[in-house]
């Protein structure tokens, strides 16, 4: 079954030649020409991946993005303008995976689009199925199902933020620095490192109380998970 790609962009010539180039790669790819769309689509569809435009007819990409995330969880990309350095955090607070800024090149769309889409790159299968449900104290995480419960209340995440709470606990207590973060979880060689701080800021928002601290930063070093 071929992976599905949305590809949601008002400027038609743009997201025509995004479609094109990402089923030469063997993609299934839909696009969507304004909001009201890409939220139909997104929900009707089902996409294993979006990439989201911010500047749409009827709804903004934020909007788009807001709504969806209250229903699905696969990755969004975000495109962005260049000189638009808020609309990136923006993106992020909301729940994009990433960002791409225009003006871009089709290698590296197709690039960033296959690194968010790899899902176990980074353990061994067998060692992901021994350790199938992990507990710490009042979080729980069964890596078969990819859900996560806080107090016994299901914890809604992103596929980004499961992603790195995985990779985390699956190395407790290994201090990872964000260059490093970035490489195994996100799968990029290089980019803007301030995705992996927000991303963490949302995954401590959402798993962690007054009294349950469990990603913990190593000052002027990165991010480790505390076992206890």
């Amino acid at each position: 079954m071929k992976v599905k790609i949305l590809v949601v962009d008002d400027e038609r010539p743009i997201a025509n030649i995004i479609k094109y180039n990402l089923e030469k790669e063997g993609f299934e790819v839909s696009t969507a020409y304004d909001g009201e769309e890409a939220v139909n689509k997104a929900i009707s569809e089902m996409p294993d991946l979006i990439l989201l435009d911010i500047m749409l007819p009827h709804k903004s990409g934020f909007e788009v993005l807001r709504e969806i995330r209250t229903q699905v969880t696969m990755p969004v990309l975000m495109l962005t303008a260049k000189e638009e350095e808020s609309d990136k955090i923006t993106g992020l607070d909301l729940g994009a995976d990433d960002y791409i800024t225009k003006p871009f090149s089709m290698k590296e769309v197709v690039a960033r689009v296959k690194a968010n889409l790899r899902r176990e790159r980074y353990k061994d299968p067998e060692e992901i199925q021994k350790s199938r449900i992990m507990t710490y104290g009042k979080l729980t995480v069964d890596f078969n199902k990819l859900e996560v419960y806080l107090e016994d209340e299901k914890v809604d995440l992103t596929n980004r933020e499961f992603e790195l709470l995985r990779f985390l606990m699956l190395n407790p207590d290994k201090v990872f620095n964000r260059e490093n973060l970035l490489k195994t979880v996100w799968g990029y060689e290089y980019g803007d490192l301030r995705t992996i701080d927000v991303t963490v800021r949302r995954l401590r928002e959402k798993i962690e109380t007054k009294t349950d601290k469990f990603i913990i930063t190593k000052r002027g070093v990165g991010y480790y998970f505390r076992r206890g």
